[in-house]
């Protein structure tokens, strides 16, 4: 039996801003905790959601189901390659230019 249980989750890279403060100190954190930026972030974010009860009351209510999509998602390539386009990372952040979908 193996020690270690790998769950694969398919993830999706986004475009979106932070402040640069921020994004320094999301590479700071993920170097901390010997993690990725993109790891600390989905992990921070499902932190707060699952802390904040307001929002846990809200996701029950149909209102919750009807709230538009507002990040875009571009496919990536089907086996789970990065697409290559150009990108910049500032603070670690991939610019709006380079959006992947990876299976990880």
């Amino acid at each position: 039996m193996p020690l270690l249980e790998i769950t694969r989750a398919v993830t999706s890279v986004l475009p979106f801003g932070l402040d640069e403060t921020t994004a320094a100190q999301v590479d700071q954190y993920a170097a901390f905790i010997h993690a990725s930026a993109d790891d600390v972030v989905d992990k921070a974010l499902n932190y707060v959601f699952s802390k904040d009860r307001d929002f846990q009351d809200f996701l029950k209510t149909p209102h919750a189901k009807q709230v538009a999509a507002t990040l875009r998602v571009r496919k990536g390539a089907s086996n789970g390659a990065v697409e290559q386009s150009e990108k910049k990372l500032v603070a670690g952040v991939e610019s709006t230019a380079s959006v992947r979908a990876v299976e990880a």
